[in-house]
């Protein structure tokens, strides 16, 4: 038997900028937009991986029981300075581990996100 994760759920406070957030910074697809159990759900992917919002605020501070969502990139430095130039903050600078380097930033709603690369060796 395999399993595979689909995707994860997500509230938005303002679907459309978290939306625009993941499109812009990550080239992200809308899957579908559709209406379920009263709020509006939109589904993205991101490579392989998918996120669903639900049009509502988020119970909390946006994370909950989510830690962090990881995003892997083949190019860790420009899409920090991609993600800078439209105004993002970065608390530390990306961090080298030798077999992957890594940084994290603050998406819409707080949600943690860790950008990382995977280094080749």
């Amino acid at each position: 038997m395999r399993a595979s994760l689909q995707h994860i759920h997500l509230f938005a406070s303002n679907l459309d900028e978290s939306l625009t957030f993941y499109k812009e910074m990550f080239d992200a697809e809308e899957l579908f937009d559709v209406e379920v159990a009263g709020a509006r759900n939109v589904m993205i992917s991101i490579g392989s991986g998918a996120i669903n919002f639900y049009d509502q605020p988020p119970k909390d501070d946006g994370r909950g029981v989510v830690h962090h969502l990881g995003i892997e990139t083949d190019d860790i430095e420009a899409l920090v300075e991609k993600m800078k130039s439209k105004g993002h903050k970065f608390r530390k600078p990306i961090t080298d581990l030798g077999v992957l380097k890594y940084v994290m930033v603050a998406g819409p709603d707080n949600i943690l996100l860790e950008l990382f690369q995977p280094v080749e060796t």
